[in-house]
């Protein structure tokens, strides 16, 4: 049967700064969901990571679908308004428009969706990340899906000896959706050189080759080109089909044991280590670290399995330990050279009209 998993995901409010939703806050938008998904879905979960709220849903629409999108956007809506009556920081701060239009993308919320054709057992991964940018994905899948040091998939299985088609999307690019497909293993220099940017070039999708199914879907908003203005952190989520003719849970989670440095931290200008956290982590420290969660579920005909925490276990208690050395360690050099993103992206516009006052102040010395 053929089955839309539609997940998406807004900060609309937190509790002290950006730290996590209100208990409050969590229950209406999951009382919104529960009184109007009736008819609609077949199935939802709603969670948090950091100061975001997560839905994800199944049904039968296909992607894109108004009704299915409207629900979660007039969730977020009704929770916003529970976020200003409780005086929480960043009421509404992802809602970027005034009104719904056909679906969220472009309105602020992240969005990750595939409509797949159901096996007969389907596991499933659903990633949730915050205070990072879409492109903190773009190593993990890199090595998760075309390096057999991490994937020995490629080698032991038949099903995918052919390689995967990695869509790259360039997100600095506002006119439209600007793509391209490349292949592995004969693209993989190709692959590498785009997504060694992820500020610019972020992997949006990944298909099997030899079946042309999806493995993965990942949201590519970046706020500040909706809103011309920095106004949150992108908080990217991700939803990645594994086993079979797709690599194992295993080997598309164990590049995150690097915790690989990437955008985001305080005021989203900052680079630090991408901690994989227990599922509802809230954040901390210096804002952060930039973390990432993941549940992982069996789907079927449309019923989603009790989510399981994959992170919340004994070996990632030291990943975290490390990730957290990590970022003491960067966090040392304060603002100086890569403990800050460039000056092309940093979000806050203090710094830039700084040194655009500065700029008149300097002058040509002759020789």
């Amino acid at each position: 049967m053929k089955t839309t998993l539609t997940a998406i995901k807004a900060d609309i409010g937190s509790v002290g700064g950006h730290v996590r939703p209100s208990q409050r806050l969590l229950d209406s938008v999951k009382e919104h969901v529960h009184q109007h998904h009736h008819g609609l879905l077949i199935d939802y979960h709603v969670s948090y990571t950091g100061d975001d709220i997560a839905v994800l849903t199944t049904h039968n629409r296909g992607e894109s679908d108004e009704e299915v999108h409207r629900l979660v956007w007039d969730a977020f809506q009704a929770g916003t308004e529970v976020a200003k009556d409780q005086g929480l920081y960043g009421a509404g701060q992802d809602l970027l428009k005034d009104s719904f239009s056909g679906n969220v993308r472009g309105l602020g919320p992240a969005v990750a969706e595939m409509e797949i054709e159901e096996r007969p057992n389907e596991p499933a991964l659903f990633f949730t990340a915050d205070k990072t940018d879409p492109g903190a994905y773009n190593l993990p899948l890199y090595l998760g899906f075309a390096d057999p040091m991490y994937c020995p998939g490629l080698m032991l299985s038949p099903k995918m000896s052919g390689g995967f088609t990695f869509r790259i999307m360039d997100v600095s690019y506002t006119g439209a959706d600007k793509v391209i497909d490349l292949n592995t293993p004969e693209e993989l220099y190709d692959i590498a050189a785009l997504l060694r940017d992820p500020e610019r070039f972020v992997v949006e999708s990944i298909y099997n080759r030899s079946s042309g199914k999806q493995a993965v879907s990942v949201s590519t908003t970046r706020l500040q080109n909706i809103a011309g203005q920095y106004v949150g952190k992108d908080d990217p989520v991700m939803l990645a089909r594994v086993q079979g003719e797709f690599p194992a849970t295993g080997e598309v989670l164990s590049p995150y044991e690097i915790a690989p440095n990437v955008a985001g931290f305080m005021r989203g200008s900052h680079c630090g280590p991408l901690m994989p956290a227990k599922l509802n982590s809230k954040v901390s420290y210096f804002d952060g670290p930039p973390m990432v969660s993941c549940a992982a579920y069996c789907v079927h005909e449309g019923r989603l399995t009790a989510p399981v925490d994959i992170f919340d276990h004994p070996f990632w208690d030291e990943v975290r330990k490390r990730a957290a050395d990590k970022a003491s360690d960067i966090r040392r050099q304060g603002f100086f050279g890569n403990a800050m993103l460039p000056q092309s992206e940093l979000e806050y516009g203090g710094i830039v009209h700084k040194l655009e006052d500065l700029e008149s102040r300097f002058t040509i010395r002759s020789q």
